[in-house]
Parts: C-alpha cells; structure tokens; sequence
C-alpha cells in the first residue's frame, strides 16, 4: 500500500510539472515570445551591420575631401550650387510620376 502512494505521489508530481512547464513554455513569456525575440535581434543586427558600413563610406567620402581639394571643390561647389564665369546650369523637369496604369478608352460597341 505504501508503494502504491509512493509512485502516485511521483506521478502527481511530474504531472504537475509537466503542466506547469507546458503552461511556461506556451504562455506569453514562453517560446513563441523568445523566438520573436530571436528575430528582432536579427534584424537589429542587419540594421547595425548596415551601419556599420554606411559609417565606413562616409569615412572614406570625408578622408577623399580631406586629402583631395578639387573634390572639396566640386562638393563646394554641388552644395552651394555655384557656378564659374561662363558655366551655365540646365534644370531638367522630373519625370512624371505614374503609379497608376494608364485608362484604356473603352471599345465602341
């Protein structure tokens, strides 16, 4: 009789543990919040990595002007919009934006 008390108590037990981890494991703190966190620490990751090199262009954009003064020139000159004696400036319109299809006439009947 004790015995029989004994392995219902162990399996009540791990009865009860196994709910509570099923509940842990599914619940909002569970798995599918860990793997959602995985995935934001991915792209966290990607946007830091691009960054990284973005910052590393830069870098290498600025060092170019430092070192190379026809290039600050030129950036001098793109920012300000100036021109030298006898330079002219051709402003071109945009193209026209059409995200929508065109309409098509509709057939005669």
């Amino acid at each position: 009789m004790p015995q029989r008390k004994r392995i219902f108590g162990i399996f009540l037990t791990v009865a009860i543990l196994g709910a509570y981890a099923l509940t842990a494991l599914r619940g909002p703190q569970g798995l599918q919040a860990l793997f959602e966190k995985y995935r934001e620490i991915r792209t966290l990751e990607a946007r830091n990595a691009a960054a990284i090199v973005e910052n590393q262009r830069r870098r290498e954009r600025i060092e170019q002007l430092r070192s190379n003064t026809s290039e600050q020139e030129m950036e001098i000159r793109k920012q300000l919009k100036l021109l030298r004696p006898g330079e002219t400036t051709f402003i071109l319109p945009d193209a026209p934006k059409t995200s929508e299809p065109l309409a098509t006439a509709p057939a005669a009947p």
